[in-house]
């Protein structure tokens, strides 16, 4: 029966190479349009009759190829279908004489992959069983009951639970250890194990057996899952010595997300109608849709307004975005906080800001990522996810930083050179520049975490404190006062004093480095004793490193313990005691001298 899909494939392959003739006498938009109706008709009827298993195993990634297929003589309509014809000839060939079975699925996954590497890393293959992931990362919504887990030796534990979320109406909290799921023992199971265990339509109900953190106690629980909503907008308040200042953190761009944020800006100025100023944090934001960085910028500025233009391979699909409605404040000081984490969407929005000179941007350069995806169906529930086009501010340039194009000769990428960057201006005449992201006006940069403190994190150390310090304590202060005391931060130390928490620094990874070097070109003999004794003075305290880093770890622990009680809101919350980016915006917006003159021209 195989053999007999593996033919139509190849018949299928044949027809295809008729469509190049037809494509070679027409334009490229209408051959681009043409060859998807073809494909799409050809597929349909290819799938009807082969059957989903022989259409899954060939038609799936000849459709794919039928796009990305690269060319390498003047006539890409022919390489298209000579490459076909090679693919499904080779197909034939695995599946008629290849030594054990193949797995069609398997190996059609692993083709597509390995062809969309030599493209972009946003150019994805996404699968029946990751289409959910995808649904969840534009939309923000998922059916589970609204819980992270986390493993640590072979155990499963509660890691983080969702603000009256299913898992919280339930009474879990972080640090129970969960001990099975409807009747399956969860111990040695990893992570990724639990997730068709703890997602499901909601209405849908399971049972959890629990041991709870704080009394030991073992306990089942029925709990009903539901349509769990993560919130683009986890925080919003008002910052600044007079809170007049209203703070707003936008964490990725979902659907709706733009109305979020206007919500909550009209929310804060109902607190307080005198505002002083805005901040908008776009840090470690990844992005999102184009559509609601759009409405993003319509909350600041005014109908009619650019915003981003895209560029495309076939010039009639270019598009160019303007703000639609009157901008919800469009006077207020404004400042938007990235970071290096803050691409795609985000950047269009502090581009268009900074563009526009309508806001002042503070923090590091962002990522740099001027590309724009859209997603097509293959079929099957599998969707293709491509890049398309780049996308350009309003003042012209495209802060894409590295160049996907032109690849090094060991297949990586470099980034855009500095000689290919171009110069270009703001609305007032500031000067700004292509690649390489977006540059703030003023540069923050956060201290680097120490490695005493990503150890004790990272091994939990922070998690197990700060749950047990809930259990003794039913409540703390409002987050954004709560500190730990000094007699609190030595109850932690003296907890630490028989755990492992052992680390290398990064002076002595590199003293290691250099080592296996000179062991390599037989150097190290000559010079171990200088080794040992540089080692020795490398060597750290772990006691010491503690109080050296103490404020560091200080925060760390204070954020993790105030979301045991105010969950992600506080844990923001909390952070922004000790946040300079942010210090920074409240300072400049209380400095209207120094907030117009950043938005003028260098003289």
């Amino acid at each position: 029966m195989f053999g007999l899909q593996i033919t139509n494939i190849i018949t299928t392959s044949v027809c295809l190479q008729t469509i190049y003739l037809f494509l070679r006498t027409r334009n490229t938009v209408n051959s681009y349009l043409f060859s998807i109706c073809v494909k799409d008709k050809i597929m349909n009827r290819f799938k009807n009759s082969i059957g989903a298993k022989g259409f899954l195993a060939g038609a799936l990634l000849s459709a794919t190829a039928f796009f990305f297929i690269r060319a390498t003589t003047a006539d890409p309509y022919f390489e298209i279908s000579k490459n076909l014809d090679i693919y499904t000839n080779l197909f034939k060939e695995l599946n008629s004489f290849y030594v054990d079975p193949i797995e069609p699925g398997k190996l059609v996954k692993t083709g597509v992959d390995a062809m969309l590497q030599e493209l972009d890393p946003y150019t994805n293959f996404i699968t029946e069983a990751d289409i959910e992931e995808y649904e969840f990362m534009t939309t923000g919504k998922y059916g589970g009951i609204g819980a992270n887990m986390q493993r640590k030796g072979d155990d499963i534990f509660v890691a983080d639970v969702y603000e009256n979320s299913p898992a919280h109406i339930a009474g879990l909290h972080p640090g129970d250890l969960v001990e099975a799921i409807d009747g399956q023992l969860l111990k040695g199971k990893s992570v990724d194990d639990l997730g068709s265990l703890l997602k499901g339509s909601p209405g849908t109900q399971l049972k959890m057996k629990v041991k709870d953190a704080y009394t030991q106690i073992s306990s089942e629980k029925l709990i009903t899952r539901g349509e769990i909503e993560i919130s683009s907008v986890p925080y919003a308040g008002l910052v600044g010595p007079q809170n007049n200042i209203a703070y707003v953190r936008l964490t990725q761009f979902t659907q709706q997300c733009g109305n979020m944020v206007k919500d909550a800006y009209d929310s804060l100025k109902k607190v307080q109608p005198s505002l002083k100023g805005l901040v908008l944090d776009l840090r470690n934001n990844p992005g999102g849709l184009l559509d609601e960085a759009v409405n993003i910028c319509n909350i600041f500025v005014d109908k009619g307004q650019p915003v981003v233009s895209t560029k495309y391979k076939i010039p009639e699909m270019d598009k160019e975005y303007k703000t639609t409605l009157p901008a919800w404040n469009k006077d207020l000081p404004l400042t938007v906080l990235v970071n290096k984490s803050s691409a795609s969407a985000s950047e269009i929005v502090a581009g268009t800001i900074q563009d526009l000179d309508r806001g002042v941007i503070i923090g590091e350069r962002s990522y740099g990522k001027g590309l724009v995806q859209v997603t097509r169906p293959l079929g099957f529930k599998s969707h293709l996810k491509l890049t398309v086009a780049r996308y350009y501010t309003p003042s012209g340039r495209c802060i894409q930083a590295l160049d996907y194009t032109h690849r090094n000769a060991d297949g990586s990428v470099g980034l855009i050179a500095d000689s290919l960057k171009k110069t270009f201006k703001t609305r007032g005449g500031r000067n700004v520049l292509s690649g390489g992201g977006v540059s703030p006006d003023v540069t923050v940069t956060d201290e680097p975490m120490s490695m005493v403190a990503v150890t004790l994190y990272s091994k939990n150390y922070v998690f197990d404190y700060a749950t047990e310090y809930a259990s003794k304590h039913p409540t703390i202060a409002d987050p954004t006062k709560f500190a730990l005391t000094e007699s609190e931060f030595e109850q932690f130390a003296k907890w630490l004093e028989n755990k492992d928490f052992s680390y290398k620094t990064e002076t002595e990874l590199q003293l290691d480095s250099l080592k296996k070097i000179a062991l390599k070109e037989k150097y190290f003999d000559n010079a171990k004793a200088e080794f040992d004794a540089l080692k020795n003075k490398l060597a750290h305290d772990k006691k010491q490193d503690l109080l050296k880093h103490k404020e560091q770890v200080r925060h760390v622990l204070e954020s993790e313990i105030a979301s045991r009680y105010y969950y992600t809101r506080g844990r923001m919350a909390q952070g922004m005691q000790y946040d300079k980016e942010l210090e920074k915006a409240v300072a400049l917006i209380n400095s209207p001298a120094e907030y117009t003159n950043l938005l003028k021209p260098r003289k």
